[in-house]
C-alpha cells in the first residue's frame, strides 16, 4: 500500500457515480422519474415539476426530504418509484472488482439511495460480494449526507475508527464531515453534476478522477 493509505483497513464508497462513473448517466433516469413523482403528486406541469425537485434537493439535500416535509410523502413510496430503474447503463467492472478483493479491511456503501436498489447496482457491476456492509437512507432516518447523523450511525453501527477510515465521493460537500470526525477524504472528480458544489476544499485529501485507477495505483507495492 502506497504511502498516506497505509494506515487504511476502513473503505466507505459512496454509490452513484462512485461505485459507476458518471459518464454512464445512470442518475438521469432516477432523476427524471423523480421529476415525473412530483408532477403526480402535485399535478403540475413537467417544468415546474422539474423546478419544484430541484428548489427541494437545493434547499434540503434531497428532493425527498422537501417532498417530507412540505408533502408529507411516504419515503417508502417514493424511493422504491424513483430508483425502478432499468441497469443496462452499467455494466460488470472486472477492474474495480480486482481492487476491492485487494484492499485490506473491511468495505461498506453509504449512500443517500435505498439499499435494494444498491444492492441491484452493486450486482450488475459484479462487487456486491466485497462489501462488509451499507447504510442507506431509510437508516440514517432520511436525513441524507451532509447530515452527520449518517457519519455517526455508520461509525457506530460497524465499530469504526475513523482514524483508519476513507471515505470516496462524488459529492465534495459530502466529505466535510467524514473529514471533521477523523477519516481521510477522496474526491473523485469524474463529471458529476454539481460536484463540485459547496466544496470546502480544506475537507478534501486526495482528488482522483477515475476509481478503479486510483486503487489499483495505492495497491501498488514500493520497490526497494
Amino acid at each position: 500500500m502506497r504511502d498516506g493509505f497505509r494506515h487504511i483497513d476502513e473503505w466507505i464508497f459512496d454509490l452513484d457515480n462512485t461505485l459507476y462513473p458518471a459518464s454512464a448517466r445512470l442518475f438521469d433516469l432516477i432523476d427524471e422519474r423523480m421529476s415525473a413523482y412530483v408532477g403526480r403528486l402535485l399535478s403540475c406541469d413537467p417544468m415546474e415539476a422539474r423546478r419544484i425537485q430541484k428548489q427541494y434537493f437545493r434547499d434540503h439535500g434531497t428532493t425527498l426530504a422537501g417532498l417530507m416535509k412540505h408533502h408529507d410523502v411516504d419515503p417508502h413510496d417514493f424511493l422504491d418509484d424513483v430508483h425502478d430503474v432499468p441497469l443496462e447503463r452499467i455494466g460488470r467492472d472486472e477492474r474495480l472488482a480486482e481492487a476491492l478483493a485487494k484492499l485490506p479491511g473491511r468495505k461498506f456503501v453509504f449512500t443517500n439511495g435505498n439499499e435494494s436498489y444498491a444492492s441491484r447496482v452493486l450486482k450488475a457491476i459484479g462487487i456486491d460480494d466485497h462489501f462488509h456492509g451499507l447504510i442507506d437512507i431509510h437508516a440514517c432516518s432520511y436525513l441524507p449526507k451532509p447530515d452527520a447523523h449518517g457519519y455517526r450511525l455508520l461509525i457506530d453501527r460497524f465499530a469504526i475508527n475513523p482514524a483508519r477510515a476513507v471515505l470516496i465521493e462524488d459529492m465534495a460537500k459530502n466529505l466535510k464531515p467524514a473529514k471533521a470526525l477523523g477519516m481521510t477524504t477522496v474526491w473523485l472528480d469524474n463529471g458529476s453534476d454539481h460536484g463540485d458544489h459547496n466544496a470546502d476544499h480544506d475537507a478534501i485529501d486526495h482528488v482522483i478522477d477515475d476509481l478503479a485507477d486510483w486503487l489499483h495505483f495505492i495497491l501498488e507495492e514500493h520497490v526497494s
